[in-house]
């Protein structure tokens, strides 16, 4: 049953891959994060297939999906819904919004107000929305996969760290290389559409879906390896480039981010290799450098790797 559900992600990732070319790595973050019940923060300049990932995995696993356009003038009310009046039966009644769904797709989320993204803390972290005082619960499996542009900072609204540590992960997607964009190229040169996923089959349901989380709990992990993922959290506090390190939250992430990694691996047990793997994409939207780091040219992903090597590993 547990190797069917392996191959059945497995199945995922190549469906999506007949829709985007490369970007492998992005798949697999956004599988892990099915698993583990998180969220993802895809960064990426404009071209580089956010949207069209996000639609392509959807339509791999036969799950509910529904796409927000952040703006500035979008209100709350728009992604979570309202009470309106119906005047057909002299009652309010509430109108759910796009936020009811399996895989939220919310788009450019930094150009909308805090006060519209603030409308997604409560549904990212307790998978349910209140309006007007009515608490609701938000359909199982549910996942936001947001997306942001990290060069153009005119109309936009930085991301609450209050919010960003709701992420499970932080997924980077670079130019793809040369070969590859051929590859683009050559499918566009056949008719490839990107509007059009009609091709794309599900390959894993809600149900196998929520079977395959429950194996992920399966996998052990020992006393030495959660001690080496509190030694590597507890790294980021005291680096010196570092002015916010990683909270305990994040610790509980990487932590189900390493097991649902290493379930897919085929393991059974936890291990300080499927760690280092998700540090990068888990923490590195956790920590805030210090200013003059900035000013030095220091990024995230290099205090991050400093801190893994020098963290010492068990055996």
């Amino acid at each position: 049953m547990t190797d069917d559900l392996r191959a059945r992600l497995s199945a995922v990732r190549s469906e999506v891959g007949k829709a985007v070319v490369g970007q492998e790595a992005a798949v697999s973050g956004l599988i892990v994060a099915l698993l583990a019940r998180g969220h993802v923060l895809l960064e990426g300049v404009p071209g580089v297939a956010k949207t069209l990932l996000v639609r392509s995995l959807s339509a791999s696993l036969a799950l509910d999906t529904k796409r927000v356009q952040f703006t500035p003038d979008l209100m709350p009310g728009d992604v979570s819904g309202s009470t309106v009046f119906d005047a057909g039966t002299g009652r309010f009644d509430f109108r759910p919004g796009p936020v009811f769904t399996n895989l939220l797709l919310a788009d450019e989320i930094n150009r909308t107000p805090p006060k519209t993204q603030s409308a997604l803390l409560e549904a990212m972290e307790e998978r349910q929305v209140t309006v007007d005082g009515v608490s609701r619960a938000l359909p199982d499996p549910f996942l936001v996969a947001a997306t942001q542009n990290p060069v153009e900072y005119e109309g936009t609204y930085t991301l609450p760290e209050a919010q960003l540590d709701r992420f499970l992960m932080k997924i980077v997607l670079d130019l793809p290389a040369r070969e590859q964009e051929v590859e683009v190229l050559v499918r566009h040169a056949n008719g490839f559409d990107p509007r059009d996923l009609s091709a794309l089959t599900p390959q894993l349901t809600p149900e196998q879906l929520r079977a395959a989380r429950l194996a992920v709990r399966e996998v052990h992990a020992s006393g030495d390896v959660l001690g080496y993922v509190v030694d590597l959290v507890r790294g980021t506090r005291s680096a010196p480039s570092v002015q916010l390190g990683v909270s305990p939250r994040g610790a509980a992430a990487l932590l189900a981010a390493s097991r649902a990694w290493a379930w897919l691996r085929g393991a059974t047990a936890l291990t300080p290799d499927h760690v280092q793997d998700m540090a990068l994409p888990v923490l590195r939207h956790r920590i805030r450098l210090r200013p003059e780091a900035e000013l030095e040219g220091v990024s995230v992903d290099a205090v991050l790797r400093s801190i893994i090597a020098t963290v010492q590993v068990p055996l």
